[in-house]
């Protein structure tokens, strides 16, 4: 469903629902009120044919006598679309004048009425047609005793039914004029309030391929403001991932293209017999080996990429992965018959465990190929309430100044032959997306280049004490 359509059915469909209780409600009052004056006319015609009413006799023979001219009940009738009946009884029922087809009274008085009178309104059927009907009691004095006399006035509905129509039908034009104005309003109101987001709609289809620059909208209403920031946000994180990918297919495209060059040569130089049989398979097995490494690191470094956007729901220590990593390396510095030494405390680090393994990885690969043998190398991890620290010392030769400049960079190794130049630089975007920082500096002892000391730090996860 549309943003406007949303808006018309949730501002209407109650506005209607409250009119058609509001039209059903109305109707019923001015037809009580109807009614109600009716009855009145009703009441009037009773009480003018009661003024006809006298006894003739004393005591209880006393009888009643009406003498009651059709000019009482003609002043009444409102037009020739109603007819009005009278009946007038004793009593007991005993029939004085009137029509004598009209339903006796056989009801009783309200005890709480409307009138100060003995009078009684009910509806009734008279010669086929619906009739509404007024009773009054008259009292008669005569001598030493009162006669109560029955007086029964009843009028057809037509007319009724007909102001009722009215009634209905103008109540129902005024609603649904109403009901026009509101929603020509509420269509009015709902076009004008959603044309900020029909023209960043427009302005975004309007865009050529490629272009993620931020949007602009100074006249936006204040609802939309998050909306766009958070859309500028997310063509930002695109545009730092599509400016990744192409350095990635660059950079791949640019440094496989050497080994495979070399590969190629030495293979063709090994067939014309230029070289010996053996040297010439140790050669291509150096090079398949170092675009082995390569291809595994550039692997890695598109995988970093991808894991930063999938938020780790878990944590890892830090400990536990460091000691793995030096177990799985240990070869390497059994090799070199390195005085190897490592502390490590429990540290949760809320990340994917492959990212800490890598980057454990990574730094310890690196500090053991440029510790020589027979070297030290340490290996602290330590804690604090807020941060944890990697702290790994090899006795190496340390960098230059002119490396340091571009030691985070891609394929910027010390050594073009020790290494594809992607260690640090995959160890720089796993710190960056933990939010963390690496440092390397130069240790010096005695004045003299002792080794270097490569810190990571990074914070602790959610759960760690």
């Amino acid at each position: 469903m549309s943003l406007r359509r949303y808006l018309f059915l949730g501002i209407l469909l109650p506005i209607a629902l409250f009119i058609l209780v509001n039209t059903i409600t109305l109707y019923r009052q001015a037809l009580a009120a109807v009614n109600t004056a009716y009855d009145r006319t009703l009441l009037a015609s009773a009480k003018s044919i009661g003024e006809h009413i006298n006894a003739v006799g004393e005591g209880d023979a006393a009888q009643l006598r009406a003498t009651v001219p059709y000019a009482a009940l003609e002043a009444f009738e409102a037009d020739n679309r109603s007819r009005m009946v009278y009946r007038i009884s004793s009593i007991q029922g005993d029939l004085i004048d009137g029509f004598t087809d009209l339903p006796a009274w056989r009801g009783s008085l309200p005890d709480r009425g409307p009138y100060a009178a003995l009078v009684d309104f009910y509806d009734d059927v008279y010669r086929g047609d619906p009739v509404r009907v007024a009773v009054l009691l008259q009292p008669v004095a005569v001598d030493r005793a009162r006669v109560m006399a029955v007086v029964q006035v009843a009028e057809t509905l037509e007319l009724r039914r007909t102001l009722a129509r009215q009634i209905l039908i103008d109540t129902l034009w005024r609603q649904a004029a109403l009901v026009s104005v509101i929603a020509l309003v509420v269509i009015v109101v709902v076009q004008r309030a959603t044309r900020p987001v029909r023209k960043l709609s427009a302005q975004l289809q309007a865009r050529p391929d490629g272009d993620l620059t931020p949007l602009q909208a100074p006249d936006a209403p204040r609802e939309l403001v998050p909306l766009i920031e958070a859309t500028n946000n997310l063509m930002t994180r695109l545009q730092h991932l599509l400016e990744h990918q192409k350095r990635f297919v660059r950079d791949a495209s640019h440094q496989l293209r050497t080994p495979l060059a070399v590969l190629k040569v030495q293979v063709q130089s090994a067939l014309r017999g230029d070289v010996a049989p053996e040297q010439a398979l140790h050669e291509i097995s150096d090079t398949v080996e170092r675009a082995t490494v390569l291809a595994n690191q550039m692997l890695s470094l598109a995988k970093v990429a991808q894991l930063v956007q999938q938020a780790p729901s878990s944590d890892v220590d830090w400990a536990q992965v460091l000691r793995e990593v030096a177990l799985d390396l240990s070869p390497l510095i059994a090799a070199k018959d390195i005085d190897f030494e490592i502390s490590t405390v429990p540290s949760l680090i809320r990340t994917h465990d492959w990212m800490l393994r890598e980057l454990s990885r990574n730094l310890l690969h690196n500090a053991i190929r440029f510790t020589p043998a027979n070297g030290t190398l340490t290996v602290q991890l330590l804690c604090d309430s807020r941060s944890v620290a990697l702290v790994i010392s090899d006795s190496g030769p340390g960098i230059s100044a002119e490396l340091r400049t571009r030691l985070f960079q891609p394929f910027s190794a010390g050594e073009a032959r020790s290494g594809s130049g992607l260690g640090l630089a995959i160890c720089h975007e796993i710190v960056q997306a933990l939010g963390g920082s690496i440092s390397l500096d130069n240790r010096e002892a005695h004045g003299h280049l002792s080794g270097l000391d490569t810190t990571v730090r990074l914070p602790l996860g959610q759960n760690a004490a």
